[in-house]
């Protein structure tokens, strides 16, 4: 097959990666007339999405359905992950009347559920939590009825940024773990495991009805046993909403794949996790951490 890697089950190399992607992984080019109307509100704003920027491969069907994950902060981040497709650098100054922008297309797409991100912003003072609040607060101005999920930056574990932005009072408070943490260095090296812990306790602590939720992408060379204990972490720390989706490396320049993982892999996963006791998982190849994120706040109940 002329590859090196091989995929895993528990610990033991068992079929060579295939040279193609799996059928399960396929999806339509992007197009429709809901994708290009989202396509030059952004542009029309000069806003952002991690759709875009992170090359997520669910884009065609969640703006077809008029549906986005804005990125806030600019397009340029402070650090640079082995998996991540967004540019890294030194950002510009940020906007300080982006949250406006945000609210004013969020509220043009009449959108009921929100989810806001950022890339890192470790040159900030407050490594940008006074934006995503505020962000928070205009969209809850503008439309009462509209749920925010914010999928934040660690802020370098720093409490103040933490609770600034829960004193907002988004619906969901969500921060991606990404990995296992024996590849944390290799993966994630601006990152630590135990802060992403650390990130949900202080969430709870500070506001325990606010629900959390956090993110694992598979096939960076971890082992199943690896998965298993890292969600068992955090069952620990009371994450109430997990997503896990396969891993696809976006250039050569990033931390090569390891295997692809099974719909009916991932569907056991889905039921671990349910039996671990989270309100509940989205486990799936293509799962990224706001796909149906409307559906999940129903699934979970928020």
């Amino acid at each position: 097959m002329g590859e090196t890697y091989y995929q895993i089950m528990g610990r033991h190399r068992v079929t060579p990666l295939p040279e193609r992607k799996p059928s399960w992984l396929k999806v339509k080019a992007p197009g429709g007339e809901r994708y290009t109307r989202l396509k030059g509100l952004m542009r029309d704003l000069d806003l952002h999405t991690v759709c875009e920027e992170a090359h997520c491969p669910n884009l065609g069907e969640c703006w077809d359905h008029g549906t986005a994950t804005f990125m806030i902060l600019g397009d340029v981040c402070t650090r640079n992950c082995a998996y991540c497709a967004v540019a890294h650098g030194r950002p510009p100054k940020y906007d300080i009347a982006e949250p406006s922008r945000v609210a004013t297309a969020i509220a043009e797409l009449g959108l009921r559920h929100a989810v806001i991100t950022s890339v890192d912003r470790d040159d900030l003072p407050d490594f940008g939590a006074y934006i995503f609040a505020e962000t928070i607060r205009q969209i809850h101005e503008r439309l009462p009825g509209c749920s925010v999920e914010v999928l934040v930056p660690d802020f370098q574990g720093n409490e103040r940024s933490i609770q600034a932005v829960l004193d907002a009072r988004p619906e969901i408070y969500n921060h991606n773990t990404e990995t296992v943490p024996r590849l944390y260095k290799k993966a994630r090296p601006g990152g630590r495991y135990e802060r992403v812990m650390n990130i949900f306790r202080t969430a709870k602590r500070h506001a325990p009805d606010i629900p959390t939720k956090t993110g694992i992408i598979l096939g960076m060379g971890e082992t199943i046993e690896e998965v298993l204990a890292t969600m068992r972490d955090l069952r620990d720390v009371d994450v109430d909403i997990l997503t896990l989706g396969q891993y696809l490396r976006p250039s050569d320049a990033h931390i090569a794949l390891d295997r692809y993982y099974t719909p009916e892999e991932f569907r056991s996963l889905y039921e671990a996790g349910m039996e671990m006791g989270f309100r509940h998982v989205e486990s799936g190849p293509l799962v990224r951490s706001s796909y149906h994120a409307w559906e999940q706040v129903q699934a979970a109940g928020v």
